[in-house]
């Protein structure tokens, strides 16, 4: 296996954990900018952590077309992205290429599917993708783990063990697992009556939800039975709208070169805290390479400091 790992990061995942996570900031004139801060600090502790780590910030565009035919009203409970964080994508797309970081995205495609065909393209590389997504549990494998941030800014590494710890199967039969259940989130209807227990003894029984609705007759309760030969359409649909499409968008080509990080434009950062002039921001760029500190230039903010994180420091990457 080559011994230079792959970093994927949900940035929209990423971007509003951020936003949220830190207290209203702005510029002098009213601009939002306390998902910038959240991100300026996500980006300078992974440059610190890892400076040479290749990798890329993953972007859902537009809407997913065949996911969108297959259920209309996929994602329709999701509130809009609020106007005070819409501000600010600009300037976290320029902070991230600053930093050397490739953005990758396709009309139509969300995220994660673009995660999954990256993951699938590099098979000789071990592959960490940042993101709290359990959607990205089925791809999970001895090469691919996922990096699952919480509240209180530990980072826990989920591989193959750690997915049967928290769901009950493996990493294949997750797929399965969430057509049976549904997502709330994303407005999927689950089968009616299967919970994440009866979901997760089930494929555990039969391995698959395809040998288990080849075998109806093998489930013990009769209501429970009966519920599973009414939804097989609904299960179906399901199945289609969770998995995740590993095959690339039509003529892309993934190769290292999509990946591969750059050397970070210091002096592009520099003028993005500049611009954004608040005052945290501003402190932190005067901690890069090539700055001065005596000769540190200090904006105005019409918003506090975030409070000071008084536990120590954590590793992104375990």
């Amino acid at each position: 296996m080559n011994d230079t790992p792959i970093l994927l990061v949900d940035s929209y995942a990423q971007i509003y954990r951020g936003f949220h996570a830190v207290r209203y900031l702005s510029t002098p004139d009213g601009v939002p900018t306390n998902a910038v801060f959240a991100m300026t600090k996500f980006l300078l502790k992974l440059h610190k952590e890892h400076p040479s780590r290749n990798g890329a910030f993953v972007f859902d565009k537009g809407k997913p077309a065949f996911r969108m035919e297959l259920a209309p009203g996929y994602k329709a409970n999701r509130p809009p992205m609020p106007d005070e964080l819409k501000v600010q994508i600009p300037v976290i797309r320029e902070l991230v290429r600053a930093f050397g970081w490739s953005l990758i995205e396709h009309e139509g495609y969300e995220a994660d599917d673009l995660i999954a065909s990256l993951a699938k393209a590099f098979p000789q590389n071990q592959v960490f993708i940042f993101s709290g997504d359990k959607d990205i549990s089925q791809i999970i494998d001895s090469r691919v783990s996922m990096l699952v941030p919480n509240p209180a800014g530990d980072v826990a590494k989920r591989g193959i063990e750690e997915v049967k710890k928290k769901f009950g199967i493996a990493p294949g039969q997750i797929a399965d697992y969430l057509a049976l259940v549904g997502d709330t989130a994303d407005n999927i209807p689950g089968v009616p009556g299967v919970g994440p227990k009866t979901a997760a003894a089930l494929l555990n029984q039969f391995g698959a939800a395809e040998n288990m609705f080849a075998h109806l007759d093998e489930v013990k309760r009769d209501t429970l039975r009966k519920k599973l030969e009414d939804s097989g359409d609904r299960f179906a649909i399901n199945l289609k709208l969770v998995r995740l499409d590993d095959v690339p968008p039509e003529g892309t080509v993934w190769t290292l070169d999509s990946v591969r990080r750059s050397e970070p434009d210091f002096a592009a950062i520099r003028a993005i805290a500049k611009k954004c002039r608040s005052k945290a921001s501003s402190r932190r760029s005067t901690r890069l390479p090539g700055r001065n500190p005596k000769n540190r230039e200090t904006t105005s903010s019409h918003s506090p400091e975030p409070p000071r994180n008084r536990n120590p420091e954590k590793r992104l990457i375990p």
